[in-house]
């Protein structure tokens, strides 16, 4: 009995110092450096939650820029990839049934992005090429110039970190949103 009282405090002692007080610390820590990110990065338009600027959101309707596609179908709780490689007959015929949503037969001229789900399946942005190829049919869908979609979408694109890191990118939601303004 003489070791079990010990192990007893020291159990609710680490209890309580992981469970209650390090995660409320943490939690304050970050609403008072980081407040926006640690809330989410939620878009908000007309008072009204739309999404987050961090996980991708599904557009279908033709006005809009699609992003890449999801193999969680969007759905953020179980995040993941399809984990299918790179020579599985699946991950290619799934790409293809993609292709064939942008009016295209083959894999070629389709943009990578358009075609293949990031590694979470939530990747909010995508290419300032995916962008382009889709302008024609959201310009013909808004009944508004290619120039002027054209426009939107560069002040949209977002360039590398530090000047060096990834690929100059543009976040599909905030993109579309700015197109319902634009009007």
């Amino acid at each position: 009995m003489k070791h079990v009282m010990p192990a007893i405090r020291n159990y609710l002692f680490i209890t309580v110092l992981t469970g209650l007080i390090y995660p409320l610390m943490m939690t304050a820590f970050a609403q008072g450096l980081f407040p926006w990110r640690a809330n989410g990065s939620l878009v908000v338009k007309d008072g009204k939650v739309v999404g987050s600027r961090l996980i991708e959101q599904k557009f279908e309707n033709p006005k809009y820029f699609w992003g890449r596609p999801s193999a969680v179908d969007f759905n953020p709780l179980p995040s993941g990839g399809s984990n299918l490689g790179p020579t599985s007959a699946d991950l290619l015929k799934a790409a293809g049934e993609r292709a064939k949503k942008f009016g295209q037969e083959g894999l070629s001229g389709v943009p990578q992005d358009l075609l293949f789900a990031s590694g979470s399946g939530l990747d909010p942005e995508f290419s300032l090429e995916a962008a382009l190829f889709q302008l024609p049919r959201v310009a013909q869908a808004r009944g508004v110039s290619e120039e002027k979609l054209r426009s939107i979408v560069a002040a949209h694109v977002v360039g590398r970190d530090l000047g060096f890191l990834g690929e100059p990118r543009i976040n599909v939601l905030e993109l579309n949103l700015d197109l319902d303004d634009a009007r």
